[in-house]
């Protein structure tokens, strides 16, 4: 039997309930206020794999992340006037001003 995620409209309760696929969520109460007012929420499939996974998934998932934090990166801006580096760059130094100390 599958497991149904619910919400009570009166109480704003949720709640999970191992029901037949024939059962009808109009006629599903609410454990907290006992009302029929639960409606049936969109949820996750889940299934249990079996044996290996798609090889490469975790290291393809790795380099989305990298990417995506590289094109966030990119739009962030510069610091202290000068451009921003990217990580494992050197970062840019600025040679101080001689004539700025003298007065």
């Amino acid at each position: 039997m599958p497991v149904y995620e619910y919400q009570c409209q009166s109480c704003e309760h949720k709640f999970e309930l191992m029901q037949s696929m024939n059962a009808r969520s109009e006629e599903t109460s609410c454990p907290r206020c006992n009302e029929t007012k639960a409606h049936r929420l969109m949820s996750a499939f889940a299934s249990q794999i079996k044996g290996d996974h798609k090889p490469g998934f975790a290291e393809m998932k790795a380099y989305d992340m990298y990417n995506d934090r590289m094109d966030r990166f990119k739009k962030l801006p510069p610091l202290m006037g000068g451009a921003r580096a990217m990580p494992g760059e050197p970062a840019m130094t600025q040679a101080p001003d001689p004539g700025a100390g003298e007065g």
